[in-house]
């Protein structure tokens, strides 16, 4: 499949900003949407759209079904053991709030100690500080070296008896940063350590196999992988989903229900009160093929082409600092330039029709520990262009010459 092939597929690709062709650079943000994902929401309202489990009607069983296949084309895409291990939320955000609430607030105890690693996104450290508020156990943090790699000795120096939890990111949002995750479960295991890794950008750009992995959890969005909104996925080992309480109580996580007693349902329906998002869940199994039929192979390749070519471009821009060069890195490049505000260099693009992020991007730790306030960050996906890199390069000159 050629790149225009897969441009295609993407409408919103052919519009314009500010009267200039429109290059989104904010897939670590979010991706953009393929027609067949919007297409697959459109038949679910306007086809199948009856609430999902316990209807025996003909519409309901049709929702049912097609919420539960996707649930099966996600355990095959994560190779998981079982469709049990695969929970539906709302994003990775609330994925890592259920494993903080339920799996730390029924295991942790005061004194206990968790790691976690100085690139993690907020969603990966303010759950479990919440958590303090109810169990004092200390947070220890891994730090990285100049090129935006875990200190790997440090990692290991951490543990103690004490050590119960480590949670990690795949892919930092930032740095861009692959860390290696098995090397780090291995390490944990061997002291009897569980670990939660916080997967979110890492399935938009390379395969996870979470049996190979070995991590206890694992969590990502349909939102950055091409996929609707507000759906996320939390895969964790059945064995530590069976024996965690559930995260929230309503219907559909029920068994019985009695004001003496309620009883609670089966993997993975414990942990999804309420009515799911089942138009989305369906549409999110489009994004899935999206993928498969693209191949990470071709996503990888060419992401890694865009990195490798912007990257070379941007260091010939005199006063030019990147942060993250880690050989094993995503198409990620956060950067300042000097005399250029971050947020000033972000919005004069944007008047060039170049969508980049700028701020601290949920990092506000990194940022502390680089010792700067925010970047500039783009960030590209399949869809991207070496033509759209070349546009974003002399947009960049243009601004800097403008601020300078």
């Amino acid at each position: 499949m050629s790149i225009n092939e897969i441009r295609s597929q993407f409408p919103i690709l052919d519009r314009s900003v500010n009267g200039r062709p429109l290059v989104y650079l904010d897939n670590t943000a979010t991706s953009q949407t393929p027609r067949r994902v919007v297409e697959a929401i459109d038949d679910m309202y306007f086809a199948h759209k009856a609430n999902v489990h316990r209807g025996v009607f003909a519409l309901s069983q049709e929702a049912t079904d097609l919420q539960e296949a996707s649930r099966e084309h996600v355990r095959k895409f994560l190779n998981a053991r079982s469709t049990a291990e695969i929970i539906f939320t709302r994003g990775t955000t609330e994925a890592l709030n259920l494993v903080a609430s339920s799996f730390g607030g029924s295991t942790l105890r005061d004194g206990d100690e968790i790691i976690l690693t100085v690139m993690e996104h907020h969603a990966n450290i303010v759950p479990w500080q919440l958590l303090q508020s109810r169990i004092n156990f200390k947070i220890k943090v891994v730090t990285i070296n100049e090129r935006g790699e875990l200190d790997l000795d440090q990692y290991r120096s951490l543990f103690t008896d004490r050590t119960r939890l480590v949670s990690v990111t795949h892919v930092s949002n930032v740095l861009g940063t692959v860390n290696p995750i098995r090397e780090i479960v291995d390490i944990a295991h061997s002291r009897g350590v569980r670990v939660v890794v916080d997967g979110a950008q890492a399935v938009p750009h390379l395969a996870v196999d979470v049996q190979a992995l070995d991590a206890d959890f694992y969590a990502f969005s349909s939102h950055k992988m091409y996929g609707p909104t507000g759906i996320g996925v939390l895969y964790g080992k059945e064995q530590l989903l069976e024996n965690m309480p559930p995260y929230q109580g309503g219907g559909e996580m029920i068994g019985k229900v009695t004001f003496e007693k309620t009883t609670f349902a089966e993997l993975p329906f414990k942990f999804e009160a309420g009515t799911p998002d089942f138009v989305g869940i369906a549409a999110l199994a489009q994004a899935l093929d999206f993928i498969a039929d693209t191949s990470y192979e071709l996503i990888a390749s060419h992401e890694h082409e865009l990195l490798q070519y912007t990257t070379a471009r941007m260091l010939e821009i005199p006063g030019m600092r990147i942060y993250g060069t880690a050989p094993d890195k995503a198409a990620v490049i956060s950067f300042l330039v000097d005399g250029c505000h971050h947020y000033d260099v972000g919005m004069l693009l944007d008047q060039l029709g170049v969508a980049v992020r700028t701020g601290h991007h949920c990092a506000e730790p990194l940022m502390n520990y680089l010792g700067i306030e925010g970047t500039v960050r783009a960030s590209f996906a399949v869809y991207n262009t070496l033509a759209e890199a070349d546009a974003f390069i002399a947009a960049l000159n243009r601004v800097v010459a403008m601020l300078r």
